[in-house]
């Protein structure tokens, strides 16, 4: 339900929109955030779907002639809106308290995930709103970055809410009568296409060794509810009753559409304080393969690469190569595909 206030055109702009949150709103969000193990990553993520699922609603009302969808992505600094050929990025916030809008500096520097229009949303989840506090188009702050020559601070672009359009109508003009190529963006450069992916890094870290007491983080699920297994009769077949193995959704948005894959973990205990582990990647959603060029990296704590393996046409899992370690060891598990990878902390 959406509220706007009326009377005079003067009063009119005294006033901030405001976008009323429905109960199944939070539903979605906790459910979406829930996929996060941990809990100031989930809180992030919770306010990001509530602000992405309540602008989505406000547009649709508002321009329905425009095609209007969501990415799935989990990343916990912003989520993306599609709104015709125009990107939107959604900035949350449960506070402007300080008159400062934190802008991630990937979201602006990198061509994956640059967007037109950056949109400002104050999530008050108790009084179940969402306020529009501004929208700044990508030219202007590229360009009000290079008159002042502003610099990041630990990753983010410190703006001042005062940069950001506080007429939300603006930005319903723009998406109607803009044509997107009028506000550039980024493009991957030859030398960018070869350089490291762009990294989500999940924070926590998934302790193995507590799953041999029972031990889980809600986002491991028991295997058969996330892998189809027709499609992957290679794991159904095998050692179905060793170890303990959980699997964990893992979503790498644009670059798969609206697959997801399913991360699979399986751990045994060889001795006292040793642990043998298997690592498969296997397609979710019921799917019956993984994308091409799909890879899963094993890397030390150091940060080498330890083992790598990269899915073809038609496979319907791929599978590092089997490894042990000592309790207390630590490791990373990434899939990346194209410039996303998505990174795992584990410790035996």
């Amino acid at each position: 339900m959406l509220k706007s206030p009326k009377n005079s055109t003067d009063f009119r702009l005294l006033l901030p929109e405001v976008i009323w949150l429905e109960p199944e709103y939070f539903d979605q969000a906790k459910n979406i955030s829930s996929q996060v193990s941990d809990e100031s990553s989930q809180w992030r993520n919770y306010l990001n779907i509530l602000a992405l699922i309540a602008l989505e609603e406000w547009l649709k009302e508002r321009i329905p002639e425009q095609s209007i969808s969501k990415i799935n992505q989990i990343i916990e600094t912003s989520c993306i809106l599609n709104v015709g050929e125009f990107k939107l990025s959604i900035i949350a916030t449960d506070n402007l308290l300080n008159e400062l809008v934190y802008l991630p500096k990937n979201i602006v520097e990198a061509p994956e995930l640059a967007t037109h229009f950056y949109v400002v949303l104050e999530v008050l989840e108790e009084q179940e709103e969402v306020i529009i506090r501004g929208c700044l188009r990508y030219d202007q702050l590229v360009n009000y970055r290079n008159q002042v020559n502003l610099q990041p601070q630990d990753n983010f672009y410190h703006l001042p809410l005062s940069l950001f359009d506080t007429e939300p109508n603006h930005l319903l003009f723009y998406c109607r009568l803009l044509e997107p190529k009028s506000i550039p963006l980024p493009v991957a450069s030859s030398e960018m296409t070869t350089a490291e992916p762009l990294e989500y890094i999940q924070k926590s870290t998934t302790k193995l060794s507590q799953w041999l007491q029972d031990v889980f983080n809600e986002s491991w699920q028991v295997v058969d509810s996330l892998i189809n297994p027709e499609a992957n009769l290679a794991y159904s077949i095998r050692n179905v009753n060793e170890g303990v193995k959980r699997a964990k959704l893992i979503d790498l948005g644009m670059q798969l559409g609206s697959q997801n894959v399913a991360l699979l973990v399986k751990i045994k205990e060889e001795t006292e304080d040793k642990l043998a582990i298997l690592i498969q990647l296997h397609p979710g959603d019921g799917a019956r393969c993984l994308p091409p060029n799909l890879k899963l990296i094993l890397v030390s704590k150091a940060g080498k690469i330890l083992q790598e393996v990269q899915s073809r046409t038609q496979d319907n899992y791929i599978q590092l190569k089997p490894f042990k370690g000592e309790q207390g060891k630590r490791f990373q598990i990434q899939a990346s595909l194209g410039s996303v990878s998505i990174t795992e902390n584990f410790e035996l």
